[in-house]
């Protein structure tokens, strides 16, 4: 499980060095293979290959409403199958690097099954924005007594 956050560059050829502590994640789950994309061009998300592959085969599985449709457009138009090299990195997609800004600093957090990466400045603008409200913390508290 990813959890955290930590923030990291991408360089100018558009590669991000997976920090430290995901990329011990990464290699104890052996993925090498990477599925980079994002369901709506503000962020990349990084999933590990198979856990990617196990998100495409509960969608098939289901009756291809327009939600669905919609998450796998913009899913698939972002995404890209990537490799980590020797040092750790990984290249984005130029679409999306563009798209979502992610051209220097960015925040890289974890989100349990994958990694998201976003550009700094704007997601410090974004979270300030995302105050936990007395029925967040309702809906959250029932999720964890599996009520949710």
């Amino acid at each position: 499980m990813f959890r955290g956050s930590s923030e990291a560059k991408v360089d100018e050829k558009g590669r991000l060095k997976i920090p430290s502590g995901f990329k011990t994640l990464l290699d104890a789950g052996n993925a090498t293979q990477l599925y980079i994309t994002s369901p709506d061009g503000t962020s990349a998300q990084i999933w590990p290959l198979q856990a990617w592959e196990k998100q495409e085969k509960s969608l098939s599985e289901r009756n291809m409403d327009d939600a669905v449709e919609k998450y796998l457009l913009w899913t698939s138009y972002y995404g890209q199958t990537v490799e980590i090299d020797s040092q750790s990195r990984v290249v984005l997609p130029q679409k999306l690097r563009d798209t979502a800004k992610l051209n220097a600093e960015v925040v890289v957090l974890g989100k349990l099954n994958y990694l998201e990466v976003h550009n700094e400045k704007q997601f410090e603008q974004r979270l300030a924005g995302y105050e936990m409200t007395a029925d967040d913390r309702k809906s959250v508290a029932a999720v964890l007594r599996g009520n949710g």
